[in-house]
């Protein structure tokens, strides 16, 4: 990339993510009266549901943590961290140590769920907090739900999704998922010098294995979204699914993992996979990446298949970053240039800030929220400051 171009990326990310987005989410989610964040926003960030998400609160904490870490220590942002931070230590867990997904305004639980996704952003949310305020407490708090998440991933210890004596079968979003918590929760420990516990090498190697052995499928470039119990390819659409989305997330997370071992076997494979789900997930016709594509070209089983998402977007535009650091390949430079064009185009709001999250197939808008439950301050904001 020419240094001209990088200062010109440089200056459009930094402002947007401390310009627009973050203001955004000060001005608007923040729950002075009863704490934490508020994350269902309209257009002009009113809420229109003041239901709270779980995992939501402890993306929103996790981000201004970092930000305040790593890019400016900024009070305000540890400020948000804070008010977030208090609110999840105060209502977001049960006894046993779960968190819940929803909670009402106040505070009071509205739902548990037997997915551990909300206790892994926990997990990031304590430890990122953790450094920002110099609070060891919020660090163990992060160790112990990190144990919780390994034992509860033990056989028998919650309700299988389906019967299990007629179907079975794993998703590739937790291995996924708990590579990217042992990555935070590992950097962070080492960031106050503790030493490194062996039980995080256990899990990403576990997890690493489990991505590139069981779930990718080389001989297509394919990163399948669910496998049988050993990696056998399942019958159907559910067998077929391809979520580009988090074949790209996984990309990076592979590439951030091969780049800490220096292990170049693993980094070829990382790249391949967002080789693939690149030329798989974008739509040739419109432009954009779709959300959901048939490993075989059949229909897909979501009806929502070719929506534009924001989050598919801003890991793309992260990992094409990364991959072209790393190698120093133009064609990960082309791609990125192709997705950033098309998605700063279609996605962020020029009038009232922030982006948009649900685009139709040819870019226009579905839905004008900035926040929903599963959009918050996270997606955008950490690959603002990624690429920045």
């Amino acid at each position: 990339m020419q240094p001209t171009r990088a200062r010109q990326l440089l200056d459009q990310y930094r402002a947007a993510l401390v310009d627009d987005v973050l203001p955004f989410w000060m001005r608007h989610s923040i729950d002075e009266q009863h704490g934490g964040y508020l994350n269902c926003l309209d257009r002009q960030g009113q809420p229109y549901d003041d239901t709270k998400s779980g995992w939501l609160l402890a993306r929103q904490i996790w981000m201004f943590s970092v930000l305040y870490c790593q890019l400016e220590a900024r009070p305000e942002w540890l400020r948000t961290a804070q008010h977030g931070y208090q609110f999840m230590r105060a209502h977001g867990y049960n006894r046993e140590g779960r968190m819940y997904f929803g909670l009402a305004r106040d505070g009071r639980p509205l739902r548990l769920r037997r997915y551990l996704y909300t206790e892994t952003f926990g997990v990031i949310a304590c430890a990122a907090y953790a450094l920002a305020a110099s609070d060891e407490a919020a660090l163990a708090q992060a160790r112990r739900t990190y144990r919780l998440v390994l034992r509860l991933r033990e056989p028998g210890q919650l309700p299988p999704k389906f019967i299990p004596e007629t179907w079975q079968a794993q998703a590739l979003a937790m291995p996924m998922i708990l590579l990217a918590t042992t990555q935070e929760l590992r950097a962070a420990e080492a960031a106050v010098g503790r030493p490194p516990d062996p039980l995080y090498a256990q899990v990403a190697d576990a997890a690493v294995t489990a991505i590139t052995q069981q779930f990718w499928r080389p001989e297509s470039r394919t990163l399948l979204e669910t496998v049988g119990p050993q990696g056998e390819t399942l019958d159907g659409p559910v067998g077929r699914c391809v979520n580009p989305g988090h074949s790209i997330e996984c990309a990076w997370f592979l590439l951030h993992e091969a780049q800490a071992r220096g292990d170049a076997d693993l980094r070829a494979t990382a790249l391949a996979i967002l080789d693939g789900a690149l030329a798989r997930g974008w739509d040739a016709e419109h432009g954009g990446l779709l959300s959901f594509v048939d490993a075989e070209g059949r229909p897909p089983a979501q009806v929502e298949w070719d929506m534009k998402y924001w989050w598919p977007h801003t890991e793309a535009l992260y990992a094409t970053l990364l991959a072209h650091q790393l190698t120093g390949e133009s064609r990960y430079l082309a791609w990125f240039e192709t997705l950033h064009d098309w998605t700063w185009r279609h996605f962020p709001d020029a009038a009232y800030g922030e982006w948009y999250g649900y685009l139709h197939r040819d870019g226009t808008v579905a839905l004008d929220c900035k926040g929903s439950a599963f959009k918050g301050c996270f997606h955008v904001p950490r690959a603002l400051w990624l690429c920045g």
